[in-house]
């Protein structure tokens, strides 16, 4: 199958920038050359033309940091373990619809759900989306702290477990990116502040985080975790991690560190820890600092309450619907100082970095994926209503188009 798909503009992200009145050639699945459409129907003047003449083309969205498979189903809804896939599957499709086609989902291990990771590839192989799974361990902030494991699955473990090596080592063989593969803090979960009184509290020390960090780097993996707080995040910064989830807290001093050791940061406005999320003020003097940033949902979360960066009128749970939304105050502050191609980076090309797929999709460029969407303008930074998503390409095949 080879097309033209034609725009009013085409935000590429990449060396080419932005082309008005553009368009690229689309052939087996794969972008094969990119330009303005006068250039482009010249050369290939026999070709189909899927003319979007009226809408801005972009690199679909990419949202590195979701829970939309193992706890989103039942937070959302009345599920048996013999109904849990067909729920997910209906999340990731309203991902889809939203413009993300592709997500990092982490696998924590569920009280409920007694799945292995190979049931969550098995579950979505075949679906429209690239999936990267980060395997992890976690610490829920009840009262009495409750841990769990994506090797583990639903049994339940003790705080000595956290440091097994062994343990470690599986995880590590079975993550495919740098996700919160590890929560220095407990967390808060989706629940309740009354519910969770130790989310928060630091689980390990310098000495089991750098043999943990260790561990994933001599099997040639690098290693992401769930932080807040400068205690935290100094342990993290000490110990070598590679990617920072959150980073809730994060002080001056631990941004020039994290830009001095090239640590990757998710950033989740929404929150997602015990602190106040990434303030759009936070995101801008990362990116101003050279760290490399992505801008994720974390969804299913409930939205951190009376952060004025955050407009949703009630405390329910969030999905990557949002993400777009979500991404806004951030991307309209970058815009006084940055390109729009650069801040599409939040969406787009970092996260695909981080998923260690950068060769694959996050940009309009020849020999990469094409995923891509149509638009009204820029996402997160020109719209922030999924209505205003037109059409969403996979692999150049169109799966999702409104009327």
């Amino acid at each position: 199958m080879e097309y033209i798909v034609k725009g009013k503009k085409l935000v590429t992200v990449s060396k080419f920038g932005t082309i008005h009145n553009g368009a690229m050639v689309i052939k087996d699945g794969k972008i094969a050359a990119v330009g303005r459409w006068d250039a482009i129907h010249e050369q290939y003047p026999s070709l189909d033309i899927a003319d979007f003449s009226n809408y801005v083309i972009t690199p679909s969205l990419v949202d590195c940091h979701t829970h939309l498979l193992e706890y989103a189903p039942s937070s959302l809804f009345p599920v048996t373990p013999e109904t849990h896939f067909h729920a997910g599957k209906w999340i990731l499709f309203n991902a889809l619809s939203s413009g993300i086609t592709a997500i990092g989902e982490q696998i924590c291990g569920h009280p409920l759900c007694d799945f292995k990771i190979d049931d969550y590839r098995e579950a979505v192989k075949n679906f429209p989306l690239d999936i990267s799974f980060a395997t992890t361990s976690i610490t829920i902030g009840f009262e009495e702290l409750a841990h769990f494991s994506a090797v583990t699955q639903s049994k339940k473990m003790q705080h000595e477990d956290l440091i097994s090596l062994k343990l470690v080592e599986e995880l590590a063989k079975n993550s495919d990116y740098p996700g919160e593969n590890l929560f220095i803090n407990a967390t808060p979960a989706n629940f309740t502040p009354e519910m969770v009184p130790r989310a928060g509290e630091i689980l390990y020390s310098i000495d089991d985080l750098m043999k943990i960090v260790q561990t994933f780097h001599n099997l040639g993996k690098k290693i992401g975790c769930h932080v807040a707080g400068a205690e935290g995040i100094d342990l993290a910064l000490s110990a070598g991690f590679d990617v920072l989830h959150h980073a809730h807290g994060i002080t001056e001093e631990q941004m020039e560190k994290v830009a001095e050791k090239g640590v990757h940061i998710v950033a989740t406005p929404i929150g997602g820890t015990h602190l106040k999320p990434n303030s759009p003020e936070e995101i801008l003097k990362l990116v101003e600092k050279g760290i490399t940033v992505s801008i994720s949902t974390d969804a299913y979360l409930p939205p951190y309450p009376n952060v004025p960066w955050l407009q949703f009128k009630d405390h329910s749970i969030i999905g990557p619907d949002s993400l777009m939304e979500i991404a806004h105050p951030s991307m309209k502050l970058l815009k006084e100082n940055f390109s729009e191609n650069v801040i599409l980076e939040l969406l787009t090309a970092n996260p695909a970095t981080l998923l260690g797929k950068e060769k694959q999709f996050g940009r309009l460029e020849p020999g990469l994926d094409a995923n891509f969407l149509i638009g009204e303008g820029i996402p997160g930074l020109e719209m922030t209503n999924t209505q205003q998503i037109k059409s969403v390409f996979f692999k150049g095949i169109k799966v999702i188009e409104r009327k």
